[in-house]
């Protein structure tokens, strides 16, 4: 039986693939067939990678039946599917786990599109997406997510996110799903919250990563932001393994989980299966970076910082020496190192010359990691004084009050960079990057995720010079600083951050939430939108800090909007 059905479907696509798409109406999937029960559409439908005159559409079929099977999709100018512009049928099967990805074709630019599938009679949600404005365009508005981690808790900010009207595209930087086991990462209340991470180890084979996904795409308001808004995404890290470099991962153990070249293609594999991501390259599934030009307004640069070009992250621990003192010149030097990547040499070259091409007012970088300098004291980075204890000791000056010479030496000790897996490790790197945007004289906005904390900072090359700014992305529900300072005020580390990081002009650590990103011709404006709960469904929204950039050379600094 699965022989004949398949053969008589491989005809039946043979044929249809000779007829012009929009000729193909959404009944081409037929009716209900016996062989074929409990079809549905479990995950919701998608869309993202949005141009001019296209856009990526996504569902997956849920059955039981091993068989291909064909899907039918619409596209029309209204949601009563009234007035349809562009249709098909698509083959989809096991062995992209039931997954359905179209590139629909031939629509107007600037528009607003309904979309949905069929198969077997059965009809998925309908979803809403946009195509990419062309020419004089007056404004581009964003929701920019990073870091959902499904067992911490309730996707609200998705829910938030999903009741906006007015959003072009949803911006997601990163760690779309976690590869933990159910006992791993921010898991402690999974279980009361119905939200045990499936399966239960930690995901390493093709099957696993389909399974975490699965669970993932289950959740109604992931499903509900998807159908919403056309996504444009990135990964980062845990979408293979926790602090993944070119090579590896720290999360990764040859010794017990096999060689990490298998396990990064198959987790590359289920992300492109399950994410509305078109491959600039399909014969390179880890080439993922990628630009999008909003007219002249915008040229939105989507990169790589993790997999394709990153050498493995500096650690502490080289330069301590055995009586605790800190070689600060040789990891200064092992920072700067100019052959250290971050994107790697072909990524580098292609940004250069995505920069160089685009007229656009403004280029935004969207990213993993934090760009921004944040240095903080060395005592405090690494663990020999805590927070609290630092900032009492600077409390003593300011009241004039006499140090010991203990005290004094931990005040007198250098800033050093709090994280190393941002590119405060790659320090060269950095500087390749700001330099492109400085010398053509581009209005540079830099979005980052990954820290699980709301950050907007001033972007300055290494002599001090202003280029650009930085808005970091609060996280879906991974948690923040409140974790690593469960007995400090959340308003106070905030600050201190601020006092101590120059570049910094806003610190939001314990709260969850999204960007809203407006961009017009005289600004681009970050609104910090927070939800004051992710352990239970029932939640409020509010706004925080309102921050902009003005365009222009004598501009590029953070203002209050």
């Amino acid at each position: 039986m699965t022989e004949l059905k398949s053969r008589r479907k491989f005809l039946r696509n043979f044929s249809l693939g000779t007829v012009a798409v929009s000729a193909i109406p959404l009944t081409a999937c037929g009716g209900d067939d016996p062989d074929y029960k409990d079809i549905s559409f479990a995950h919701g439908v998608a869309s993202g990678d949005p141009l001019t005159d296209r856009v990526i559409l996504w569902t997956r079929v849920t059955t039981a039946v091993a068989d291909d099977m064909e899907v039918g999709w619409v596209v029309a100018e209204d949601a009563g599917f009234a007035k349809t512009v562009a249709s098909g049928t698509v083959v989809t099967g096991a062995a992209r786990d039931y997954t359905v990805k179209v590139d629909a074709t031939g629509l107007q630019a600037g528009r607003t599109y309904y979309y949905r599938f069929r198969c077997q009679g059965k009809e998925s949600p309908v979803g809403r997406t946009k195509t990419l404005a062309t020419g004089n365009v007056t404004q581009a508005k964003f929701a920019v997510f990073s870091c959902s981690n499904y067992p911490a808790g309730y996707f609200n900010v998705y829910a938030e996110a999903a009741k906006l009207d007015d959003v072009d595209a949803g911006l997601h930087l990163g760690d779309y799903i976690y590869e933990y086991a159910a006992d791993g990462y921010a898991s402690q209340n999974a279980a009361n919250l119905g939200r045990v991470s499936q399966p239960s180890n930690e995901i390493i084979t093709l099957t696993d990563y389909r399974r975490r996904y699965q669970q993932y795409r289950s959740d109604p308001d992931l499903q509900a932001v998807h159908a919403k808004m056309p996504f444009i995404a990135v990964w980062d890290d845990h979408e293979l393994s926790n602090d993944t470099w070119r090579e590896g991962a720290q999360n990764h153990d040859p010794a017990t989980e096999g060689l990490w070249a298998a396990r990064r293609q198959m987790a590359i594999q289920a992300y492109n299966e399950w994410m509305p991501i078109r491959l600039p390259d399909a014969n390179k599934p880890d080439r993922i970076y990628r630009s999008f030009d909003f007219g002249n307004l915008l040229s939105l640069h989507m990169l790589d910082t993790r997999v394709i070009g990153r050498d493995k992250q500096l650690a502490y621990a080289s330069y301590v020496g055995s009586d605790k003192s800190f070689n600060s010149a040789a990891f200064t030097a092992d920072v700067a190192n100019p052959a250290r990547q971050l994107m790697g040499t072909e990524q580098t070259t292609w940004l250069q010359g995505q920069l160089a091409k685009s007229t656009a007012t403004w280029q935004v970088l969207g990213q993993q990691v934090l760009m921004a300098r944040m240095m903080l004291p060395a005592p405090m980075v690494l663990g020999t004084t805590g927070y609290a204890a630092y900032f009492a000791i600077a409390a003593k000056v300011q009241a004039g009050v006499a140090l010991t010479a203990e005290e004094q030496q931990l005040l007198a000790a250098p800033a050093i960079p709090y994280n190393l897996d941002a590119w405060d490790g790659y320090g060269a790197a950095r500087e390749t990057v700001l330099n492109m945007a400085k010398s053509l004289n581009k209005n540079l906005v830099v979005l980052a995720g990954d820290t699980h904390n709301a950050w907007a900072s001033d972007l300055a090359d290494v002599n001090g010079q202003a280029v650009g700014v930085e808005f970091g992305v609060p996280s879906v529900t991974s948690p923040g600083f409140e974790e690593y300072f469960p007995t400090a005020n959340p308003v106070t580390v905030a600050s201190g951050m601020e006092q101590l990081i120059g570049p910094l002009q806003y610190a939001e650590t314990a709260s969850r939430g999204f960007v809203v990103l407006t961009v017009t011709p005289t600004e681009s404006r970050a609104e910090y939108r927070y939800v004051n709960t992710i352990a239970s469904k029932t939640y409020t929204a509010s706004t925080g800090k309102v921050l902009k950039m003005l365009p222009g050379a004598a501009n590029r600094k953070l203002v209050a909007a």
